[in-house]
């Protein structure tokens, strides 16, 4: 059996206006556990009514007492830590910087595959495509497509003379 608790005209308001404005079928749940207890029902017949479990019932009474109406509202886990450290990252900017060509690559733009591989040749740590590509835009970097052209390839002075006969043979019946 646990303690009843006693609530102030204010948290019984509270604890209805979070009720209504909550999305979460939890936490209504849980404001619903508090109200209950605090007109002195027991937490067999609240868990009974509610159709949870009466450690369910004690769990929201203890988080109630120990942060009020905000306990009541999910917590965020951690999760994994992440394997994109400090250096990784401070590689990966580094990379992106560099024109893959002066590191001995035969080609000029990086692609977000292209850019994991080549960390994980360097760091052990690898990513997948869409991994890179969202540790690129958590730190600033955009992708794009590439637009291939053949600038800087082709003959520039044949390509201009090309140009001016096109134009002349195009105003010419």
């Amino acid at each position: 059996m646990g303690r009843s608790l006693k609530l102030t005209e204010a948290q019984w308001d509270e604890l209805d206006r979070l009720r209504f404005s909550t999305a979460s079928a939890k936490v209504f749940r849980n404001c619903l556990i508090i109200l209950k207890s605090s007109l002195g029902q027991s937490r067999d017949s609240i868990a009974a009514e509610l159709g949870c479990g009466s450690d369910t019932v004690s769990r929201a009474r203890r988080e109630y007492r120990r942060g009020g109406a905000q306990a009541l509202l999910p917590q965020k886990p951690t999760g994994r830590k992440s394997r994109a450290t400090p250096d990784y990252i401070a590689q990966m900017k580094e990379a992106v910087q560099t024109s893959p060509l002066k590191l001995g690559y035969g080609f000029s733009n990086w692609s977000a595959a292209r850019l994991a591989e080549h960390l994980a040749r360097q760091t052990r740590v690898r990513f997948s495509e869409d991994q890179m590509i969202r540790l690129l835009h958590a730190h600033g970097f955009s992708v794009h497509r590439p637009k291939h052209t053949l600038k800087g390839k082709r003959n520039e002075t044949a390509y201009r003379k090309a140009k001016a006969e096109l134009a002349i043979l195009k105003k010419t019946p």
